[in-house]
């Protein structure tokens, strides 16, 4: 009814306007009927032209609002696409076209699941079916992969009345979903972290805490939210400790250290904390995020190292390389305030004949009481060390008065006369004094060293039980030394030098894989001289390097012959001084081209080298190591484990082998200290890349530790003594039926 007198109302309306538009023209026309009748079609004719003219305008506007919709489509901020029922696309806006990296004449036409990913195409199917089954607007997260590239999206769409088309609303959340999953993944290793994790308000109210930190203090979450940060605290830390957390995380939001820290259950765990301060947009505290983990065993471990790398473990007295390390800093002390310093060498007497005659045992408690007279004899400040063996060395600094040296000496005699009550037996032992004073005698450490030696052996070569200081009469055993020097010069000439030959046998495998070259003297009225007395005396005359040249040449011609007859892989180590490092007229390209000239690779050597030259490694050191590596020669450390240790150079001069000294073999037995040193040791190798050989392999029940512990190498006298090239070959002979030289394995 109402669309109806809407429509009868228009027509009255429009023939109003057709009568004032025909009066406005023809004012006076006459009301003829005929000319009534005309009337009527004029009017109707103005009627047909009102109504067109609304249709042109009707249709004016209608283009201009489908031009702006156009407008609004192709620049619109949001990707759309006009889809048609059969999942066609049909229109795509420019918003569109970047999203797919498609120009948009390529898109229509193709169906939009074309560029959806494929594992995502069923929920868009079963989206694009309920938009046209008429459910209102739907909206469905799929990944959308086209031009080679994969974004996620949200699609909202809505179909028209007659479910024919649907405009489709596409927006990129890539990086929305990105953030999500970085969300999660942050979430997942908050809560998976081994690290305890406890997150504070700025208050310093606990409000988080991860599983870890219930595992590691015992709290559980609803335990532990809501109390103080202090929850943990031992009581072991003073308030200058907190303090000085306190002002460091004020000033930089920051903080990180170890402290005490007590369990639920009272027990207490060192542990390494680390905290970090987040912040509001205004710079106010939001929260304290602290990451901290267990280290009580770890330092326990790492003050056992420490102390078996600087303590005696039979006396407890600072072993040698502390006692160094001791010494060198009283020296700087003494440099640093003029003032003098005592430094005493004690050899105890025929100890040999009562370790030899009593045991090791009873050696060991004799070693342990003398620790304690030596103690009772000396001041607070001075250092009393076991450097090795039965000899004792003492560091007196701060003196003031000289006498006090003769005091300490004397009372140290004195007490050394009392006898020792050792396997029910009444043992008499003294003890022989050495004494150089910094800096009258010398003012290195080096040079002091030497002089308390010599003072000591002067000290024996009197009598025993003794003190001697050092004095200039003690030159005499250096024109003994000197006489020794001259001999040595003529020895390579006069043939007495010659090398023996150890084996380094694969512990795997039981195979002869390498050797070990080392330099024998046979002077012709002293014998067979100990290389510890005579390569001193070379390294510091300069003949180290004429000698090392000849033992070079010599194992390389050897080694040449060795691998021909035996193993093409067959490899030697040669000692290589710290004086022929020093050397500049060490011309290390001889060696490469005597190689050359033998057709060998430089693998086919090793060079052994002491922990001392790399901890003191010149410019000329580390371009001569660099130069073995370059030619392919490898590296082997020696005796690791006894002198610094330090592991900083292992990586830097890229070391290839590790040799445990034979002072952790020798004493090697399951669950021992030293079984334990040389399993960190191989350990420590390996992670590192290297190989391990265990020097002074005796015993089957050290190669069998040895080789559970996993190392590579071993070299001793269960598989050979060190022996000339000729009777060297004879291990070779005794092979397997493969060939290999075999040391049999249980």
């Amino acid at each position: 009814m109402k669309n109806r007198n809407d429509t009868i109302r228009k027509k009255v309306e429009l023939r109003q306007r057709a009568e004032r538009q025909l009066a406005n023209t023809a004012p006076d026309m006459p009301v003829d009927p005929q000319d009534r009748s005309l009337h009527e079609l004029q009017v109707h004719q103005i009627e047909l032209e009102i109504q067109n003219e609304a249709l042109r305008e009707a249709r004016g506007l209608a283009e201009q609002a489908l031009e702006r919709y156009a407008e609004l489509f192709d620049f619109a901020p949001i990707a759309y696409f006009t889809l048609g029922d059969d999942g066609g696309t049909q229109q795509a806006n420019f918003k569109g076209e970047q999203l797919l990296k498609l120009q948009r004449f390529t898109v229509d036409g193709r169906r939009f699941a074309d560029f959806v990913a494929g594992e995502f195409r069923p929920v868009f199917d079963q989206f694009l079916e309920q938009v046209f089954a008429g459910i209102a607007a739907r909206h469905c997260e799929i990944v959308l992969a086209a031009a080679g590239t994969s974004r996620w999206v949200t699609i909202e769409a809505i179909a028209d009345r007659k479910n024919r088309t649907c405009l489709a609303a596409v927006i990129d959340i890539t990086e929305r979903k990105r953030n999500e999953q970085e969300v999660q993944l942050a979430a997942t290793i908050y809560l998976a972290l081994s690290e305890a994790i406890m997150v504070a308000d700025a208050d310093n109210r606990i409000v988080a805490i991860n599983p870890a930190f219930s595992s590691l203090t015992g709290y559980s979450a609803d335990e532990a939210i809501g109390q103080s940060t202090s929850l943990l605290k031992s009581g072991r830390q003073d308030q200058a400790f907190f303090q000085a957390m306190w002002h460091s995380l004020h000033q930089t939001g920051q903080w990180q250290g170890e402290l005490w820290n007590r369990r639920k259950n009272g027990e207490e765990f060192l542990a390494r904390l680390s905290i970090s301060t987040v912040y509001g947009d205004s710079g106010q505290i939001v929260r304290r995020v602290a990451m901290s983990s267990d280290i009580t065993e770890q330092r326990r471990a790492e003050e056992i190292i420490h102390r078996q790398a600087n303590v005696d473990p039979l006396t407890g007295l600072p072993n040698r390389r502390l006692f160094l390390d001791r010494l060198q800093r009283a020296i700087g002390k003494s440099r640093r305030g003029h003032q003098k310093l005592a430094l005493m060498f004690l050899d105890l007497d025929h100890f040999k004949d009562i370790n030899d005659t009593l045991g090791h045992d009873v050696g060991d408690r004799l070693l342990e009481e003398t620790t304690h007279r030596l103690m009772a004899c000396i001041r607070e400040t001075d250092t009393l060390a076991r450097p090795g063996g039965d000899e004792f060395t003492l560091i007196m600094g701060e003196l003031q008065d000289l006498n006090s040296i003769d005091r300490v000496a004397q009372a140290i005699l004195r007490t050394m006369t009392a006898p020792f009550k050792l396997k029910d037996e009444r043992c008499y032992i003294s003890v022989s004094i050495g004494i150089a004073l910094y800096p009258d005698d010398a003012d290195s450490l080096e040079d002091l060293l030497k002089k308390a030696d010599q003072a000591m052996y002067a000290a024996k070569k009197l009598g025993r039980s003794r003190f001697c200081y050092f004095t200039p009469a003690m030159q005499e055993a250096a024109e003994i030394r000197l006489r020794l020097t001259n001999d040595l010069r003529h020895a390579l000439a006069d043939r007495q030098i010659w090398v023996a030959y150890q084996p380094i046998v694969d512990l795997a495998t039981g195979e002869i894989r390498k050797a070990e070259a080392l330099i024998r003297w046979e002077h012709p009225t002293r014998g067979l001289v100990n290389p510890a007395e005579f390569i001193p005396i070379a390294e510091d005359t300069g003949l180290i390097t004429e000698i090392g040249s000849w033992v070079f040449h010599q194992v390389a011609e050897q080694v040449a012959v060795w691998r021909n007859r035996h193993s093409a892989q067959f490899q030697i180590s040669i000692n290589k001084s710290p004086a022929q490092f020093h050397n500049n007229s060490d011309k290390l390209g001889d060696w490469f081209e005597h190689l050359q000239r033998l057709g060998l690779p430089g693998g086919c050597i090793a060079v052994e080298i002491t922990e001392g030259l790399l901890l003191d490694a010149s410019n000329t050191v580390t371009e001569k190591l660099l130069a073995f590596k370059n030619a392919g020669m490898q590296t082997s450390l020696d005796d690791f484990g006894t002198g610094y240790s330090s592991l900083s150079y292992l990586n830097k001069y890229q070391i290839d082998f590790l040799k445990i000294d034979q002072a952790f073999v020798s004493g090697l037995t399951a669950h021992s200290t030293d079984m334990a040193l040389c399993e960190a040791i191989i350990m420590l190798a390996h992670v590192l890349g290297m190989k391990v050989i265990a020097e002074g392999v005796e015993t089957e029940v050290q190669r069998d530790l040895l080789m559970q512990a996993g190392c590579d190498y071993g070299q001793g006298y269960l598989f050979s003594k060190p022996v000339p090239a000729a009777d060297f070959e004879k291990l070779f002979s005794s092979t397997r039926a493969d060939g290999g030289p075999r040391f049999q394995q249980r």
